[in-house]
């Protein structure tokens, strides 16, 4: 039996998923709550498989309530079972630690196989949502993947000419600090700007900056 507490402020709809998710599926629902304030003592007290949560509620939304449980230290995975399919809702609850999110218009079948799935160790992402996440990894994540592509691609020393570099040393003086040649220095220079995707040493220290090679906040003195 897969131990679930269902977390929502409406009761017809806490009776509607505990008919759902029924023994004869494999499914035992421990504890029922009415607000995300009484999430956290009925996860201690039940130590359920997986948690149904609901987004909006009176006293304590949903997103807050994963991040208490979260805190805890001790959070079973967490499905959002929701209404709203806005984007705050949406990010909020998987910046907050939700594993799965499901529409509450979504069928029965859907029901059982997302919290199936959530509990088991992976997650759920609702058809009427996923091709927004999806949209989203394309935008923001892949490209910031291939910039730490392009980061790991430096060796050793590269990393260190390029952190002398966006302090504004010159080759001399990088060569001077490093003990080699400026010769050398302005091979590795070279293939920084070629790794980096740099037309110059500037667009190089903007990266440099960008990406925590360096340090933007003046040393203590």
């Amino acid at each position: 039996m897969i131990r679930a507490v269902v977390v929502d402020d409406q009761a017809l709809i806490r009776v509607g998923v505990t008919r759902i998710l029924g023994p004869d599926d494999g499914f035992d629902v421990v504890a029922e709550c009415e607000d995300g304030d009484e999430v956290v003592d009925a996860v201690a007290e039940h130590r359920p498989d997986v948690v149904l949560m609901d987004v909006r509620m009176r006293r304590v939304d949903g997103v807050s309530a994963i991040r208490a449980l979260v805190a805890t230290g001790e959070a079973p995975p967490i499905l959002v079972l929701t209404t709203f399919d806005d984007d705050d809702v949406l990010w909020g609850a998987l910046d907050a630690g939700a594993a799965g999110f499901v529409l509450k218009d979504a069928t029965a079948e859907d029901l059982i196989a997302a919290t199936r799935a959530v509990a088991g160790g992976g997650a759920w992402l609702d058809p009427k949502v996923a091709p927004r996440v999806l949209e989203a990894f394309r935008a923001n994540v892949r490209p910031r993947l291939a910039e730490a592509a392009r980061l790991d691609a430096l060796t050793e020393r590269e990393h260190d000419v390029l952190r002398q570099m966006a302090t504004g040393a010159t080759n001399a003086e990088i060569a001077r600090t490093l003990v080699v040649s400026e010769a050398t220095v302005k091979t590795h220079v070279g293939s920084i700007f070629a790794k980096l995707g740099a037309r110059d040493r500037a667009a190089a220290i903007v990266f440099a900056y960008e990406h925590g090679i360096v340090d933007p906040r003046p040393e203590p003195t």
